[in-house]
């Protein structure tokens, strides 16, 4: 058996990452290691046998494609990081993790650690695959021949950093008896960000005369001017006049006694429906025969990057977009939004616009699933070039960004300008994500089949040092954010605990705490942080080799 495995790396692949896959399915409680379980498969493996070890190139491929599919994705959220508040956020991120990396370093001295080792514990600790893959990379560059080490201390601290950071939030909110989605429904509220309402639709009769003979546009800017105002989340779609209806437009002036369709989340349709006038009792939406109602998936390259204001919807077909659903999430469209692949958007429009509707569109099933293969192509070679380029630091010190950091970073530029000319470079939603599990059971196979012979040998001398070591890291990393981001600048929690999943960058953490919550904003805490994260992490743990 070891001979023909041995002999035939892809069988040897897929017998590791089908084996890992199964593993990982299994859960203890809420938790489950998913694809992580395919790295302790892989060292089992490579345990046995030296000749048991998967060519470097698949780790390496497999790395590249899962750091820039993950950049293309997270692209919109690592600019907003940068702005208003999130100026604060990242200020709180760099100063976390580079507290983490000072007390890591403390640590690894304190038990006598090698720095390959202690940096494998440091990625290991924050379940960071790319810094890990960094760390390798400057070894290997280095000439260094202990590369085994890093892996050994990333398969140990992996599973203490995730049951340490979930546990900590458990343990720290019981404490504080914290009240996760009272402290969301605040924050909702306090903030103007979406609850964790459904995007719903309800039918209004205008009754105020204040809101009439005005047009729509002007008088949605009036709402949005008072106090908690909804209006910006709220989509006015048809009106119905004298029995006739008709899709809102900006220059649409309403009258007493019409019936106005809003779209949006029921708290903010509340707010906007009781300045317009009071419940309707009747649905014109259930009325087919004037205007029809269709969802159609964005497949044209075409269309796709770019704002629904410039597709003119209204002036060319007389329809507008009352919804678009990305991925799960429901989304109240404004004229700003723009359209990915993959986006399926509920139109209104005449029943006979319709199909001119969905050929502008694309509204092609088939589509989505094919990956632009030139647009990817092109993009991962920029991104290794970057990971060539040295960055002095002071003290005579060289860091690249190697090949996993180089494509995250021009992936995150590229997925927020979304197209360049006729290049579209954000990919479809479920290509984007297929792409992103195949790198990661790649990389993971991989690293794991390489290191498994030393791994072993290695483990029964340093084995509990870096569980000990791990667990310091991560209950310091974990207690440290949760005391200074809740108690002294007054984060809540929900909002916390999504941001402590971003700095580990640890979608179980995520997942934690947006069961707590029960909405979205752990979600928004993550995506805050997580981009730059991301990126200093892959630099920190360079630096704990020096």
């Amino acid at each position: 058996m070891v001979r023909l495995l041995a002999d035939n790396p892809l069988l040897l692949l897929f017998v590791v990452a089908g084996l890992g896959y199964l593993l990982g399915s299994v859960r203890v409680g809420r938790l489950r290691l998913g694809a992580a379980a395919v790295l302790f498969v892989g060292l089992a493996v490579g345990a046995v046998d030296r000749r048991l070890a998967l060519p470097e190139i698949v780790y390496q491929f497999g790395l590249v494609v899962f750091v820039y599919t993950m950049g293309l994705s997270s692209g919109p959220g690592f600019v907003a990081s940068l702005r208003g508040r999130g100026v604060r956020d990242t200020g709180f991120a760099l100063a976390v993790l580079t507290l983490t990396t000072a007390l890591t370093w403390g640590v690894g001295r304190m038990l006598g650690l090698p720095p390959e080792l202690l940096a494998g514990l440091y990625t290991g600790s924050l379940t960071h695959t790319p810094a890990l893959a960094a760390v390798i990379e400057t070894l290997q560059a280095a000439g260094r021949d202990a590369v085994a080490l890093p892996t050994l201390g990333y398969s140990l601290a992996y599973p203490v950093g995730v049951v340490g950071v979930i546990g900590t939030m458990a343990a720290l909110a019981r404490l504080w008896r914290v009240d996760y989605r009272e402290e969301s429904r605040r924050y909702a509220r306090a903030s103007g960000a979406p609850g964790s309402d459904p995007v719903t639709a309800t039918d209004v009769v205008v009754t105020r005369p204040e809101v009439t003979d005005v047009p729509v546009a002007e008088l949605w800017q009036r709402l949005l001017a008072r106090p908690g105002a909804g209006a910006g989340r709220v989509v006015a779609s048809r009106l119905t006049r004298d029995g006739r209806q008709q899709i809102v437009t900006g220059q649409t002036r309403l009258a007493l006694g019409d019936v106005v369709t809003l779209v949006g989340a029921e708290e903010d349709l509340r707010q906007v429906a009781s300045r317009l006038g009071e419940p309707s009792a009747v649905h014109p939406e259930y009325d087919r025969s004037q205007l029809e109602m269709r969802r159609i998936f964005v497949s044209n390259r075409q269309v796709a990057g770019r704002r629904l204001r410039d597709l003119r919807l209204q002036t060319l077909f007389g329809a507008t977009v009352t919804r678009v659903k990305r991925g799960d999430v429901d989304l109240v469209p404004a004229g700003d939004t723009v359209l990915e692949l993959g986006d399926r958007v509920r139109v209104v429009a005449p029943r006979d616009r319709l199909p001119e509707v969905a050929r502008l569109l694309g509204d092609s099933f088939r589509d989505l699933s094919e990956i632009d293969i030139p647009s990817v192509s092109l993009g991962v070679a920029m991104g290794l070039l970057v990971g060539l380029v040295p960055i002095p630091l002071p003290g005579g010190l060289t860091l690249r960004l190697g090949f996993a950091g180089g494509p995250l970073l021009v992936a995150l530029i590229l997925g927020t300008l979304g197209r360049t000319g006729p290049i579209v470079w954000v990919q479809p939603h479920n290509a984007n994500l297929t792409l992103r599990q195949l790198g990661l059971v790649l990389f993971m196979a991989g690293i794991g089949t390489r290191s498994g012979h030393a791994f072993w040998s290695t483990l029964i001398q340093a084995g509990p040092a870096i569980v000990a070591g791990a667990a310091t890291v991560t209950l310091a990393f974990a207690v440290g954010t949760l005391v200074v981001g809740y108690r002294l600048l007054g984060i809540p929690m929900p909002l916390l605990g999504g941001m402590l999943a971003g700095l580990q960058t640890q979608p179980a953490a995520l997942a934690f705490a947006s069961d707590q919550s029960g909405d979205d904003l752990p979600a928004l805490g993550y995506a805050a942080v997580y981009p730059t994260a991301m990126l200093v992490k892959i630099l920190l743990a360079q630096l704990l080799l020096r």
